[in-house]
């Protein structure tokens, strides 16, 4: 029996999410399994990646094959990393706290890169935001004044026509005035 360490997918349409199982090569992708050691999310901003890394192990040791993508989490998880470091053990070439001490010095390099990604990725998005408010902020500034400018025009004609119904006003009461002298 030919055993796979693979994907199953979960989730619904654009929105998938996987789990990671162990399972015989002929049972279909989303079918029967022989254990589940993990969960994939690529939805989010690093990967969610949950493995339980001894189980893992414990099937690569056995002879269990992952798959290409399969691989990939493995090695980015560690687990290729430790089970190369235990084969060298095996052979001597290195002792079990020497192996010990490179995967560590590994692990705390990858979370460093980790945490590196996501500060990044926070200040990337408090940059945007700041951008943005700074943009909004311009553009009511724009508004603004628009509109204190309409304002100043409307009040600028109501004012001229202010003026003008008083200059027309002044008119008809000379013209009343004239007519009356004339009359007189």
């Amino acid at each position: 029996m030919a055993v796979k360490i693979r994907l199953q997918r979960h989730g619904k349409k654009n929105f998938a999410f996987f789990h990671i199982v162990v399972a015989d090569s002929r049972a279909p992708r989303d079918g029967r399994y022989i254990e589940q050691i993990g969960s994939y999310n690529p939805n989010t901003n690093p990967a969610t990646i949950v493995l339980d890394s001894e189980k893992a192990l414990a099937w690569l040791n056995v002879g269990a094959q992952p798959t290409l993508t399969a691989k990939r989490l493995l090695s980015y998880e560690g687990v290729l990393l430790k089970k190369h470091l235990q084969g060298g053990v095996a052979k001597g070439a290195l002792t079990q706290e020497q192996a010990d001490q490179k995967f560590e010095a590994w692990k705390a390099e990858k979370v460093a890169k980790i945490n590196a990604k996501k500060d990044g990725l926070s200040k990337d998005a408090a940059a945007k935001a700041k951008a943005a408010a700074e943009a909004e902020m311009k553009v009511n500034q724009e508004r603004a004044e628009a509109l204190a400018k309409k304002k100043a025009e409307a009040e600028e004609a109501a004012r001229a026509a202010a003026e003008a119904a008083a200059a027309e006003k002044a008119a008809q009461e000379a013209a009343a005035a004239e007519a009356e002298n004339t009359e007189a």
